[in-house]
C-alpha cells in the first residue's frame, strides 16, 4: 500500500475553536430539537443508491434552464438564440463555479456540525448535530461527484473562506450556530431551493431536492435551538451574536466586500467565449422580459427572505442591527432601498416549504 502523506498538498488550516462540554443528564430537555433528531434518522439517503448517475447530465435541459444568480437569462431571445455550444460551455463552467462554493461551504459546516457535537451543552442539541455531521459528509460527496461531470472544482471564494475561518474559529457555540444555521445554511437552502425549482435537468433537480429536504431541518436545528436559549442572554450577549449574523451575511452578499460571486461568474463567462459587455447590452433591450423576475428576487432573496426572518423569529433582530441591515442594502441598491420593509415570515414548516413551487 502506497503511504499517504501527513499533508495533502490539496489541504489548508485554520484555527480551531471549542470548548466541549459533558452532560450527565440524558433525558430530553428541548422537545423539537429531539423531534429533528428522529426525523433526520428517519429519512436518511445514500448517495449511489438514490440518485440516478448513470442518467449523467441533461446538456440542453442544463443550458435552456441555466440563470445567472437570479437574473434570468434564460428567459431572453439572446440566451435562446446563442449558439448550443457556447450555451453550454457558459452553463456548464458557470453552474461549476457555483457548485465549487457550495461545495466549500459543505466541507466548512461538515467540520461545524462535527465541532457542534462536542461544544453543545444540551443532550438533544449533541443527538442531532451527530447526525448533520453525515448529512454535510453526504453533501460534500454529492457535489463533488456532481461537479466532476461538468468541469473542475473551482477555489473557494475569499469572502466564504473568511465566514467559515471565523465560525469554525470562533469558542461560541452560539456564535458557530448563528453563523452556520441561520446564515451560511440559510443561504443555501434558499438558494438550493430555487435553483430546484428552476431547473429542468434531472439529476440536479433530484440532486438538489434530497440536498434541501437535509438542509431544511438543518435551518430548523438553529431556529428552534437559538430560540429556547436568546431568553437566557445578557443584552451584551445578544448584541455579540448579533454582530456575528450580521458580518457574516454582509460577507457573502455585501457587493462592496470585492470579488462578488456575480462578478466571478461574468469573468468566466468572458473565459467561455461570451463577452459580458455585449450580454447586458443585449440584455438592455429584453427588460421587460427580465425586470419582473430581478424585481421578485430583490424582493426575496436570501437575506431579506429567509435570513433576516430567521433572525426575528429567535429574538436577534433588534432596531439596531436593522440598521445595520438597512444600511448595508442601502450602499449596494441605492435609495430605493430607504423604504425597503424587512416584513417577510419564517415559513411555520420548512421541509414543506422546501417541497413546494417558488
Amino acid at each position: 500500500m502506497t503511504a499517504l502523506p501527513l499533508k495533502p498538498p490539496t489541504t489548508d488550516e485554520t484555527q480551531a475553536a471549542l470548548t466541549a462540554i459533558y452532560n450527565w443528564n440524558y433525558d430530553s430537555e428541548i422537545d423539537q430539537v429531539r423531534t429533528l433528531y428522529a426525523n433526520a434518522l428517519d429519512r436518511q439517503w445514500i448517495a449511489v443508491r438514490d440518485l440516478d448517475w448513470e442518467r449523467g447530465i441533461d446538456r440542453e435541459a442544463f443550458a435552456r434552464t441555466f440563470s445567472l444568480g437570479g437574473f434570468p437569462v434564460e428567459k431572453t431571445d439572446f440566451w435562446k438564440n446563442l449558439d448550443p455550444d457556447l450555451k453550454w460551455e457558459v452553463s456548464r463552467r458557470s453552474t461549476a463555479f457555483l457548485l465549487s462554493n457550495f461545495l466549500h461551504g459543505e466541507q466548512g459546516a461538515l467540520m461545524v456540525a462535527s465541532q457542534m457535537v462536542g461544544a453543545v451543552p444540551h443532550m438533544d442539541g449533541k443527538f442531532y448535530a451527530a447526525t448533520q455531521t453525515v448529512d454535510e459528509a453526504r453533501h460534500v460527496e454529492v457535489f463533488a461527484a456532481y461537479i466532476k461531470l461538468l468541469d473542475d472544482v473551482y477555489p473557494i471564494m475569499p469572502s466564504l473562506k473568511k465566514v467559515l475561518d471565523a465560525t469554525i474559529g470562533t469558542g461560541s457555540w452560539l456564535e458557530k450556530a448563528v453563523g452556520m444555521q441561520m446564515v451560511v445554511e440559510g443561504l443555501a437552502l434558499h438558494v438550493f431551493r430555487d435553483m430546484r425549482n428552476a431547473t429542468e435537468e434531472p439529476l440536479l433537480k433530484q440532486l438538489l431536492t434530497y440536498v434541501s429536504r437535509d438542509e431544511a431541518r438543518h435551518c430548523g436545528y438553529g431556529v428552534k435551538y437559538l430560540s429556547a436559549m436568546v431568553g437566557s442572554l445578557t443584552d451584551r450577549q445578544r448584541e455579540e451574536l448579533e454582530d456575528f449574523a450580521f458580518e457574516a451575511a454582509r460577507l457573502l452578499v455585501d457587493s462592496r466586500t470585492g470579488g462578488s460571486m456575480r462578478t466571478s461568474m461574468l469573468e468566466i463567462w468572458g473565459e467561455a467565449g461570451l463577452d459580458p459587455k455585449t450580454v447586458f447590452e443585449a440584455l438592455l433591450k429584453e427588460r421587460s422580459k427580465v425586470d419582473p423576475e430581478i424585481q421578485r428576487n430583490s424582493a426575496s432573496g436570501p437575506v431579506r427572505g429567509f435570513i433576516i426572518p430567521s433572525l426575528k423569529t429567535v429574538g436577534l433582530f433588534s432596531e439596531r442591527l436593522e440598521g445595520h441591515f438597512r444600511g448595508m442594502f442601502e450602499a449596494n441598491f441605492g435609495d430605493r432601498a430607504r423604504d425597503m420593509a424587512f416584513g417577510e415570515r419564517l415559513p411555520d414548516d420548512l421541509e414543506a416549504w422546501v417541497e413546494g413551487a417558488a
